[in-house]
């Protein structure tokens, strides 16, 4: 596994879809899956991703809750947060602290570009340009 890739963490229970997840960013990424609410929590904070990828109905605690916690926690509020979800929730979602919503099901394009988006202040970042990341 290349280290310099960064490292996403990705909070969805849904087989299929981290298969369909790894297929569109294993190549660029390391990829991490949890699977509730708690674990994302605890993963974040022993891991330090560049990005969270949180499903809003996570048994534990939901996405919004784990959003609040790690935006208000002084060790990950820097980390970007990207909902992708099938929720009609973008509103919930950047009151939580979100900085991007995307809705299920997954657009490799629109998930790459708002990817990237999301870790260009970061430092990280690809050629060419992009739009904001929501849908």
């Amino acid at each position: 596994m290349n280290s310099n890739k960064p490292l996403i963490l990705v909070a969805e229970r849904d087989p299929f879809m981290r298969v369909a997840l790894v297929r569109v960013l294993g190549d660029r990424f390391r990829l991490m899956f949890a699977e509730d609410g708690q674990e994302v929590i605890r993963l974040t904070q022993a891991h330090q991703p560049t990005l969270v990828i949180l499903e809003a109905l996570l048994p534990e605690l939901d996405g919004f809750q784990v959003c609040r916690r790690l935006k208000q926690t002084a060790e990950t509020r820097h980390i970007p947060v990207l909902f992708f979800t099938f929720l009609l929730a973008e509103e919930r979602a950047l009151q939580a602290g979100a900085d991007a919503f995307l809705l299920k099901p997954l657009r490799h394009d629109i998930m790459l570009e708002t990817i990237h988006n999301l870790l260009r202040p970061s430092g990280w970042s690809r050629e060419g340009g992009g739009r904001k990341g929501t849908q």
